[in-house]
């Protein structure tokens, strides 16, 4: 038998241009890094990663477990369980006060499925789709990864780091399909106004394009001015949201979509294709989300990290970090640390973070992982830790930095 090694297929261009997702890099550095640290060395503090801390409510839980010996196991419908389209639609209106039918809702394989689903169903390859600059890298990989060009509009804190209408416009070219943005947004906790939004739509719609806005950190909105869906505007908003972030169940994987009418049966059809169905014990389980005991634990959480945020926003502020916009929501404090770079002895984000790493134990993200409007001087702090933690990472991170 002969051990000459196999050629390996060569890898398509499609994932050739796809980037590394940063923040799982800095990850494993970081993994990397506490494995060789002695035993009494501090432990890692991880305030990189925007997984919330508290997990899935315990009515979720048990909703699982009784879903599992009630055998409910089989394929959904790919558009998702009936019932959690309706207690969606319900909770839609109880929460917002908006009208969305059950009909317009589809239950995907969280939010990020949601994304490449609506990305399928509006965008062809070939085609530009205008984001933010910061913004979530996933959305503009996801778009790559299609043969969607991804162009970043570089964006600043007097507009709370959201594209303006004007400027959309002028970007607007002969190839432009549609605007993907995020309220609250991330790294930067802020969101849009809706009179700015407002605007946005108006060009989207004046251009023929469309206006695909993630909403998944809506449910941890701070602010009552900006707590409010983008589909008061219109049916012809797309809208992605997930259970990840408001009611904390990540590994779950379980979002939805909220289309206008004509776009569900093709939403349904790719679906349908590429997944099958979102989890079936995930979607069971979700059902017990709206249960009044659940969403109260959830308004409690909301209101812990508004907590965390009032107390570590001022922290970073006193040890030479400056955050140009208090977040609004969400759980991350968008912070320039180039007023440290010389005492940390580095000249950019990336550095500044290796350094606290290694320094500190203390990990976060740097700024080229959103984008690079900023010049490399940001770092995106996670405040989905406990508040014990975070006291800590300022205590530590204050002895560092003098």
């Amino acid at each position: 038998m002969s051990t000459t090694p196999l050629p390996t297929p060569s890898p398509s261009a499609r994932a050739r241009a796809v980037a590394p997702f940063l923040v799982m890099q800095v990850a494993k550095e970081a993994a990397a890094l506490a494995a060789t640290l002695p035993p009494a060395a501090p432990r890692m503090l991880h305030l990189n990663i925007g997984e919330p801390d508290f997990g899935a409510p315990a009515a979720v839980q048990a909703a699982a477990q009784a879903a599992i010996r009630a055998g409910h196991t089989p394929y959904t419908p790919a558009l998702g369980l009936d019932a959690l389209r309706e207690r969606l639609s319900a909770w839609y209106a109880q929460r917002f006060g908006l009208s969305v039918p059950a009909s317009r809702i589809v239950i995907t394989a969280g939010a990020s499925a949601g994304l490449q689903l609506a990305a399928l169903a509006l965008f062809d390859a070939g085609n530009e789709v205008l984001l933010p600059d910061p913004c979530y890298p996933c959305n503009r990989q996801i778009l790559a990864s299609l043969g969607v060009t991804p162009t970043l509009l570089p964006t600043a804190a007097a507009t709370r780091y959201q594209p303006t209408a004007a400027q959309l416009d002028a970007a607007w070219g002969s190839r432009t399909r549609g605007v993907m943005l995020a309220s609250p947004a991330n790294p930067t906790g802020t969101s849009i106004d809706a009179a700015a939004l407002r605007g946005v739509l108006d060009t989207v719609r004046r251009r023929g394009g469309a206006l695909v806005i993630d909403e998944i950190y809506l449910g941890l909105s701070f602010d009552a001015r900006f707590g409010q869906s983008a589909l008061a505007l219109g049916e012809d908003v797309i809208s992605v949201n997930s259970f990840s972030k408001y009611f904390g169940m990540t590994g779950w994987r379980l979002g939805w979509l909220v289309l206008p009418e004509p776009l569900v049966p093709v939403v349904e059809r790719l679906a349908q294709n590429h997944y099958i169905c979102a989890n079936t014990l995930a979607q069971h389980a979700a059902l017990a989300c709206f249960e009044p005991e659940t969403l109260a634990e959830c308004e409690h959480r909301r209101a812990e990290y508004a907590a965390r945020r009032d107390a570590f926003v001022p922290a970073l502020r006193a040890l030479g970090f400056e955050v140009p916009v208090e977040p609004d929501g969400a759980f991350y404090v968008w912070a320039d640390a180039s007023p440290l770079f010389a005492r940390a002895g580095v000249t950019d984000s990336q550095g500044f973070v290796r350094a606290m790493m290694e320094r500190t134990q203390v990990v976060v993200t740097p700024s080229p992982d959103f984008g690079a409007a900023d010049g490399g001087r940001f770092v995106r702090f996670s405040l989905a830790t406990a508040h014990a933690d975070l006291e800590e990472a300022i205590a530590r991170l204050r002895r560092w930095l003098g």
